[in-house]
């Protein structure tokens, strides 16, 4: 009784405190204090509202789920921002201490704040949102207070890969607000719906310069056919260089065989990027003609990584499994110690996995690998692995490392997730 009273008297004080001193002092009391919390969203005040969607976020736990819902679809557009970053936080923790919200600051009644250019989180394979959540934040990314808010929901979709909230995304690309769009497509690159593929073909064209990039490598991730005749006249008739390149970059994650001559063209261009989209977009051909030339940029790019790791995984793509010590599989392995470019080849290697002689030559060296090795090849495997790659996989959750069982771990319960187990 004499911990049920102090959560009673401040339930029948709630209807009289409308302070954020008085939630606070209200959210003292841990847990048991969620639900009367959250009668401070009923508060007329927009500060004591706003303090009531911080404490029931640091207070966390699924019965904060529900009054976050509810608070997203306050008229305050600092609420729904930090309501939708709250319930990213529960699925993802510590994203609050990072997301937009972080960078909010009050000037009157207006909000201000930034996004910044990292955009590159997602949650596990294995955590399930609940569809509500899906709902919600869907409803602010078509219809926030404002483009801020609209901007973040798009982002917290991508996080939690969303996918009923695509109609919401594609609604907020007809804001035709440069960072709702960037957002939305962003997000729609990670849940990687590949049917979303030809209802943003209009944008490879945008005239903004940093939407129709975002666009075009979108549309290069979902692997976009219909959008090959439009890449292809970007990159023979490109506004800016940056066009051009981006534009190559998604020829070469999708080719046909009549863009061997296009991406010829670029095996030797002066910027390294290009002729590293070169060299993978002829891997992914698979034409064996290809083989001398990738061999050659194999051997010559001594100085610039993306080339190297781009013909070692169009080799790779090729058939060369090889893992001695100056394969192109081996490098594409080693790469995964150097924090430069971890994630280039980690990307390569997630490709190169879903092929299952690729998947059997790469147990042994995860098994057998160093600290980073083991825990990269692991999340390879959580994206790319079947049924085979599952006792590996789980010989790697109990490494002695801490730091690479936990990752594996992590790995397993993705990879079990996806293939159902």
């Amino acid at each position: 009784m004499r911990r049920v009273l102090p959560l009673l008297l401040s339930i029948a004080a709630a209807g009289f405190a409308q302070t954020p001193k008085d939630v606070r002092q209200t959210a003292k009391q841990g847990p048991n204090a969620i639900p009367t919390v959250a009668q401070y969203l009923n508060s007329g005040d927009a500060d004591t509202r706003l303090e009531a969607v911080r404490q029931l976020i640091n207070l966390g736990g699924p019965q904060t789920i529900d009054p976050l819902i509810r608070a997203t679809r306050d008229s305050d557009p600092e609420i729904q921002i930090r309501a939708t970053d709250g319930l990213v936080n529960y699925y993802l923790p510590g994203y609050v201490k990072q997301g937009f919200g972080s960078s909010l600051s009050r000037m009157g009644d207006a909000v201000k704040a930034r996004f910044n250019n990292t955009n590159d989180q997602t949650i596990d394979g294995f955590v399930i949102v609940k569809p509500e959540v899906i709902s919600a934040i869907g409803a602010l990314a078509r219809g926030g207070v404002n483009m801020n808010v609209r901007a973040n929901a798009c982002r917290a979709i991508g996080i939690l890969r969303g996918q009923a909230a695509i109609p919401d995304l594609l609604a907020a690309l007809n804001t035709k607000d440069n960072t709702v769009m960037v957002e939305a497509l962003v997000a729609i690159e990670k849940i990687r719906d590949p049917s979303v593929g030809p209802k943003i073909t209009y944008l490879l064209r945008d005239l903004d310069d940093r939407v129709q990039a975002t666009a075009i490598d979108t549309a290069g991730v979902l692997r976009d056919k219909e959008g090959l005749p439009t890449l292809r006249d970007i990159v023979n008739h490109p506004r800016n260089k940056r066009a051009e390149r981006e534009a190559l970059a998604a020829i070469a994650l999708m080719p046909e065989a009549q863009d061997r001559a296009l991406l010829s063209r670029y095996i030797e261009a002066k910027d390294d990027k290009m002729r590293a989209a070169a060299a993978e977009g002829l891997g992914r051909i698979d034409d064996p003609a290809d083989i001398p030339v990738l061999e050659k940029i194999w051997n010559a790019e001594d100085e610039k990584m993306l080339p190297r790791l781009a013909s070692a995984f169009g080799l790779v793509m090729q058939g060369k499994l090889d893992t001695s010590q100056d394969a192109p599989l081996r490098y594409l392995i080693n790469t995964l110690n150097q924090a430069s470019y971890h994630d280039v080849a980690y990307a390569y290697l997630v490709e190169a996995a879903r092929r299952p002689q690729v998947r059997a030559a790469l147990y042994q060296p995860m098994v057998e690998g160093s600290r980073d090795e083991k825990i990269y090849l692991a999340r390879v495997f959580a994206l790319s692995g079947d049924q085979a790659a599952v006792p590996y996989v789980d010989k790697i959750s109990r490494d002695n490392d801490p730091d690479v069982s936990s990752e594996g771990l992590r790995a397993l319960r993705s990879l079990k997730a996806r293939l159902g187990i």
